[in-house]
């Protein structure tokens, strides 16, 4: 493979989407204007949802008294809402809770049953009452979360120790918050910023599909094919020259919301990664576009075309499936986007380390489909793209 030949043509691209107002729009301005809306529009939590979560249950109740605890736990597990998972230990708990497996994390203390008790043996003398308090961990990632657990699980545990809201605010048992103080800053903006980077990227797919297409309206693939220029060596150039348009969109996205103040968890290192997720899933992009362009008769017909890869993934796998149903939500594991935005909402909402599990499958999933996708996309152009 001839590097001159390669770095010549992905010359030739970059400056073909800098003179094209169309291309360009896609690359900068459609960035630009969608995070500045977004972040204009969203600057405030708000909203609410219906929604399953699943917390994590560290019961920590000595023997004494401990029907308390199972009848508390019982309780919770009884409600549509929550969805309850055992944990020996409070570290295998947060290990889950940081990794986004789970939504929060409740930590009930050794004299829970004890604290109960002594409540219902003179519910009026608050002087003999032992005191405690029920820890809860909530998941900062997840917007609904921080809002819903809480109020739930302070109901349920009222109505499970004191038969109903007591009339006065002294109780023995306390739902502590500290961990909470964090996550309240959160605006709604921060919750949607990790998927505006997938959302940006997935216009690559009609971008791809509307140049070659026109490429080869023009002849210009003809004119290439008595070259010395190698199939290989054309692909490559337009897969550097796409992974470069991809990396210019993730600085732009990010340069624009720190501006209107978005705050990422993570340092350099997070960001640097955020860069190489989005550049592998450039790749993906790439290849939906060469199997459009392949299918497409002109550059017209291939943005239309390419709307089919695009709206799945803008639906769900980026900040839109946030308010969509379960079930919907789940099925956003079949698409490519998802895995993106996945990660980085571990990397920027939940300040997890590149070395997690959760992050570490993501990019694994995201960089098998993504290779596929793109040998997939070559072989069908080169097949029935060039006549």
């Amino acid at each position: 493979m001839n590097l001159q030949r390669v770095f010549s043509l992905v010359k030739k691209d970059l400056k073909k989407m800098i003179r094209e107002p169309a291309i360009l729009f896609l690359i900068i301005l459609f960035p630009v204007i969608m995070t500045l809306a977004f972040g204009a529009s969203f600057g405030a939590i708000g909203g609410t949802q219906s929604a399953t979560y699943e917390i994590g249950i560290v019961n920590m109740n000595s023997e004494a008294y401990k029907e308390w605890s199972e009848h508390f736990i019982g309780n919770l597990t009884d409600t549509e809402i929550l969805k309850i998972k055992d944990y020996v230990d409070n570290e295998t708990a947060q290990a889950d809770l940081i990794q986004g497996n789970i939504q929060a994390v409740l930590l009930i203390p050794e004299n829970f049953g004890e604290s109960s008790n002594s409540f219902w043996k003179a519910p009026s003398e608050s002087r003999l009452w032992v005191n405690t308090t029920v820890h809860l961990y909530v998941d900062s990632g997840s917007m609904f979360a921080t809002q819903a657990i809480q109020p739930i699980i302070q109901q349920i545990l009222a109505v499970t120790v004191y038969g109903a809201q007591p009339s006065s605010t002294a109780r023995p048992i306390q739902i502590g918050s500290p961990s909470l103080v964090e996550a309240s800053r959160l605006t709604q903006f921060d919750y949607f910023a990790p998927g505006l980077f997938a959302f940006a990227a997935i216009f690559l797919t009609m971008i791809v599909a509307q140049s070659f297409t026109e490429d080869r309206e023009k002849g210009l693939l003809r004119r290439i094919n008595i070259t010395p220029t190698t199939p290989t060596e054309f692909m490559t150039s337009q897969t550097i020259s796409n992974m470069l348009a991809a990396i210019s969109q993730v600085a732009v996205v990010f340069t624009m919301a720190f501006l209107v103040g978005y705050r990422p968890l993570g340092g350099a290192i997070s960001l640097i990664f955020a860069f190489v997720i989005v550049t592998i899933f450039s790749l993906c992009c790439v290849g939906f576009g060469l199997i459009t362009a392949a299918i497409s008769k002109s550059p017209g017909a291939a943005t239309g075309i390419a709307f089919i890869f695009i709206m799945p993934q803008m639906f769900l796998g980026t900040f839109v499936s946030v308010g969509l149903s379960s079930v919907a939500q789940s099925a956003g594991r079949f698409v490519p986007a998802y895995y993106v935005t996945d990660a980085l909402t571990s990397l920027f909402l939940r300040g997890a380390p590149i070395s997690s599990p959760t992050i570490l499958l993501d990019i694994t999933v995201l960089t098998i489909v993504s290779v596929m996708v793109l040998l997939l996309g070559i072989v069908l152009f080169r097949k029935y793209g060039k006549a």
